[in-house]
């Protein structure tokens, strides 16, 4: 009964990590449709996004038969529940690069710079949810810790964009729409490293069975 169990727990994880690298690319394709532009890129995105929405009802059903057939207890019971969770940040994630890939396919984005902050933050955000994933698989509270720090970068850099944004449209009022698209898209890129976050926030939790809620200190999560 433990070797089946055994076995599903590995197929879970394999599973989660093919739905990860489904985000990875999505993140990858929607920030070149809008640096491109590009259409075959953006529709790319918008593909991985109801991919990744196929692989969250597949992981959820995994985990309920998980749940309800070998019934499992302590770690492993925190893991699947915590599966669970993961799945909806990743599926939310698949979410913001399909609204990142909608507005590259508009074609009204106004640069100005705003691109070099853009590169910087899809950077970040892809290194988060790899670091979510793998931190997941390998029980890697350490890297959980890491990239929960790493959202400082992001945040900054959305912080960058809306005040250089914010001066260029105040001096070209109306060039407006094409520089607040190009906010939405860093905010989008904001909400993904949320919730990056909150998928290493559910890694604290398996290993530790205390939850990490943002905005904690290092110090201040058990480990």
């Amino acid at each position: 009964m433990r070797n089946k169990f055994d076995a599903e727990m590995t197929k879970l994880h394999t599973m989660m990590i093919e739905m990860g690298a489904l985000c990875e690319s999505g993140i990858t394709c929607a920030v070149n449709a809008l640096l491109g532009p590009d259409q075959a890129n953006a529709r790319r995105a918008i593909e991985i996004e109801e991919e990744v929405d196929r692989r969250e009802r597949d992981i959820e059903q995994l985990c309920y038969t998980l749940l309800l057939r070998q019934q499992p207890v302590a770690k492993d019971l925190r893991m699947i529940s915590a599966s669970v969770k993961m799945i909806t940040d990743m599926e939310r994630i698949g979410d913001q690069v399909a609204d990142i890939a909608e507005i590259a396919l508009l074609g009204n984005i106004r640069a100005d710079g705003g691109f070099d902050i853009i590169k910087r933050m899809s950077t970040a955000c892809i290194g988060m949810v790899t670091n979510s994933i793998d931190a997941y698989v390998n029980h890697d509270t350490e890297l959980a810790y890491k990239l929960i720090a790493d959202d400082d970068i992001v945040d900054g850099c959305f912080d960058e964009m809306k005040d250089a944004l914010s001066r260029v449209i105040a001096q070209n009022p109306d060039m407006a729409a094409g520089y607040i698209d190009l906010i939405m898209a860093a905010k989008y890129l904001e909400r993904i490293a949320d919730h990056a976050v909150n998928i290493a926030g559910w890694v604290v939790f398996i290993e530790t069975n205390e939850r990490y809620q943002k905005g904690e200190r290092r110090e201040d999560i058990p480990g």
